[in-house]
């Protein structure tokens, strides 16, 4: 392959086989005798893999112990059980670490040396110092930061490749010399990883994280970060591995749970292994569609409607309508043992006051419903004292004399154990107790105040407002007329079923309504092992808060689906990933201050990742004039390897072009023996794709193909896809699937 035109620091490469050897020094290295250098990698191999013995011994001793202390765990109170999820976490973390137990090595000026790994391992006693040092911790930060310019006290970092237990690679890169900064490290490592087979599933790479990727991963989790990166420049990797770093950095984000945010389902199955692979298991993962439990889209709808219905408009419109649901002022006739109370409009209205701030409309009303009881409970009250009152008058005389014989036999009186309204018509406190217990269970009046403020269904009220012109003009005031009219002629919810841009609106009118149950939803004691509950509990809440939030294709999310994302990590404890300039969705932001600036106002930062690693330079050229096209805004990322073949060009035509597409799939296919071949169509040539092609090879659309890289693409028809909406975007996503070779066929 041939050399990156940027400068890269020395790196010495050593292996074991030949499908793994190989050695790249420096022009400036001197000159060494076949059997010196023969003699360096054996001992280089030798030496790290007595260490990988060590740390696998180390390992399994480890476990020992920690089945003999789980074993003897009991859950007896809350710190013990999280004793002992913290015990199972760890159990998991081990076992899953079979790949890249150790992966680097730091040699510091002052004579140290640290080996890195995807887990640590402690040493045999306390005294002892750590046998390999867990990737995420401060110590290893150099690994992935440190250049020639800026050496950070490491004298030599080396890579170590393995494969299970056997060590199959060196890579040794001295920090100590005067190189230029490349703004790489460990370049033997990184392109070997590479120019590995593509197999449909994202593997780790924690081994050959880049210095501005490292940046992202370690970055603070205190303020949202948005992450601008082009193809190829790792954003999804490294998203995840920040899950890996935060979660072991601040434990406490695992008692809620990570969210992890994609595009589609495919992708979702593509990145599935990462996180569990680095050994955390309490994540969920989602599409926005799947956000809320029990519903999922069903119906297709136009774009136009698409993009009204993503406005973050519609939550103020929402607000109102749901305060549009609650009773107008009025007084409120009540029944109680045949008797009618009526509470007046004041009464009422300072009810309603004092339930001001109480969160949702069925909390304010559960709160007013309490108020109101009481209300009740002192009419009743009120009506006894009153009856009493009346059937005095014109017996004070008689009932004077009454009182004053009751009083002087009092010493020869029997006590009855009579109290309260028995023997004097007021009620006391364990009268009224009984009463407002009898009011709470009463049906009567709790049929009378549904009927004043019902119940309500999240549901069936936004098919009701979607489908009602002059209601939905009401309050979403900021749509034209024509606009409601597009979306009123949408049909939404019932058997008609909701759309991919209902679901926002679903969970927004369900966050300003609450839930109608006390209690429900309330969370249990059941165990939490290996955070798989935490999991599967999260994923069955519409209202969960997540301890963070990993979104990836940012960029496609409508402003109320932004909102979905605060909603459910209220901390805004948040990931976002993505490239503005692949945005193939409904809505028109073409900036990260449109697209975020609702949901997370100013309070975001910026972080940028500018090198490309998985898409060959010779394919990047290409998309310059298809940015330039698509208006961008921002500078493609800079590729640092090359195409081992020039991406290339056929025509045909609409007679022929399956049988020319089956046959360069065919040859790619025997090029990448192991690997993936993909091709990326417009959608209206995708199903005579399927038809032609063998099962297995994926047939996409540029935006299900976001994400996704393959060792070949094809793309069928680029001009095709260009017509398509925002067609330009999505023949830039076309383009930079490949890792190795691209393919154009066009069809004219």
């Amino acid at each position: 392959m041939p050399q990156p035109a940027t400068p890269y620091p020395s790196v010495t490469t050593v292996g074991a086989s030949s499908d793994t050897t190989s050695a790249t020094t420096s022009a400036t290295t001197s000159a060494t005798t076949s059997d010196a250098v023969d003699d360096a990698v054996a001992g280089a191999l030798e030496e790290e893999q007595a260490a990988l013995d060590a740390a696998w011994s180390r390992r399994a001793t480890v476990l020992d112990e920690l089945e003999v202390t789980l074993t003897a765990a009991r859950p007896e109170d809350a710190a013990a059980r999280a004793r002992i999820a913290r015990l199972r976490a760890r159990r998991a973390e081990l076992r899953a670490a079979d790949h890249g137990l150790v992966f680097g090595r730091l040699d510091g000026d002052d004579g140290s040396v640290r080996r890195l790994g995807r887990v640590g391992l402690p040493g045999a006693t306390e005294d002892d110092e750590p046998l390999v040092v867990d990737w995420r911790a401060a110590v290893a930060r150099p690994f992935y930061t440190a250049t020639p310019v800026d050496p950070q006290g490491v004298r030599r970092r080396r890579h170590v490749r393995t494969r299970g237990p056997e060590v199959v690679g060196v890579d040794d890169e001295p920090l100590d010399g005067g190189l230029d900064d490349s703004g790489l490290v460990g370049e033997g490592a990184l392109l070997a990883a590479l120019d590995e087979r593509r197999t449909g599933r994202m593997g780790t790479a924690v081994a050959t994280l880049q210095r501005e990727q490292d940046d992202v991963v370690r970055a603070d989790a205190r303020t949202p970060l948005v992450v601008q990166g082009g193809p190829g420049t790792g954003k999804t990797v490294v998203a995840l591995h920040r899950v890996a770093y935060l979660l072991f950095a601040q434990p406490h984000l695992a008692e809620r749970g990570v969210l992890v945010l994609g595009p589609s389902t495919r992708f979702l199955d593509y990145i599935a292994q990462v996180l569990p692979a680095l050994g955390e298991t309490a994540v969920v993962s989602a599409t926005c569609d799947t956000l809320v439990p029990g519903v999922r889209p069903t119906r297709a709808e136009g774009r136009d409607v698409a993009e009204l219905k993503g406005r973050s408009s519609w939550l103020p419109a929402l607000r109102r309508f749901v305060a549009s649901l609650e009773p107008d002022d009025g007084p409120l006739a009540l029944a109680l043992d045949g008797e009618e109370h009526v509470l007046s409009a004041a009464q009422l209205a300072a009810a309603r006051r004092g339930a001001v701030g109480a969160g949702s409309y069925h909390q304010a009303r559960e709160r007013v419903t309490e108020r109101v009881h009481e209300l009740l409970v002192d009419a009743v009250a009120d009506r006894q004292a009153e009856l009493l009152a009346r059937a005095e008058e014109g017996f004070e005389d008689v009932l004077g004399q009454l009182d004053a014989r009751l009083a002087a036999a009092d010493d020869r009186a029997v006590p009855t154990g009579a109290t309260g309204s028995d023997v004097d018509g007021v009620l006391s406190e364990s009268d009224l107790e009984a009463l407002r217990v009898r009011v709470a269970a009463d049906r009567g009046v709790a049929a009378a105040l549904d009927a004043w403020w019902p119940r309500r269904d999240p549901a069936a009220e936004l098919a009701r407002l979607l489908r009602d012109a002059d209601l939905l003009a009401a309050h979403a005031t900021d749509l034209t007329a024509a606009d409601v009219a597009r979306v009123v002629a949408e049909p939404a919810g019932g058997e008609d079923g909701w759309s991919s841009s209902d679901v926002p609106l679903l969970d927004a009118l369900a966050d300003l309504l609450g839930d109608p149950l006390d209690g429900a939803g309330d969370e249990t004691g059941e165990d939490t092992r290996d955070g798989v509950f935490v999991a599967a509990r999260a994923a069955a809440r519409r209202d969960w808060a997540y301890g963070h939030v990993v979104v990836d294709e940012a960029q496609e999310l409508s402003g109320m689906q932004w909102h979905m994302v605060v909603r459910r990590c209220p901390t805004r404890s948040v990931t976002a990933v993505g490239d503005i300039d692949q945005a193939s969705s409904a809505h028109r932001q073409t900036d990260w201050g449109e697209a975020v600036g609702d949901a997370l106002g100013d309070r975001w930062r910026r972080a940028d990742l500018t090198i490309c690693y998985r898409t060959p330079r010779e394919v990047m050229e290409l998309t310059v004039p298809v940015l330039r096209r698509a208006g961008s805004r921002n500078a493609p990322p800079r590729a640092v390897r090359s195409a081992p073949v020039a991406p290339w060009r056929a025509e045909t035509d609409e007679r022929t072009w399956p049988a020319v597409v089956s046959d360069a799939v065919a040859g790619m296919a025997g090029r990448y023996a192991g690997g993936t071949v993909g091709v990326v169509a417009p959608t209206t040539r995708l199903a005579a794709l399927r038809d032609t092609l063998p099962d297995g090879v994926p047939v996409l659309s540029a935006t299900d193909a976001k994400g996704l890289e393959w060792d070949a693409a094809v793309v069928v028809d680029p001009d095709g896809i260009t017509a398509e909406p925002r067609g330009w975007n999505g023949l830039y996503v076309a383009l930079t699937r490949c890792t190795q070779e691209l393919g154009q066929i066009a069809v004219l």
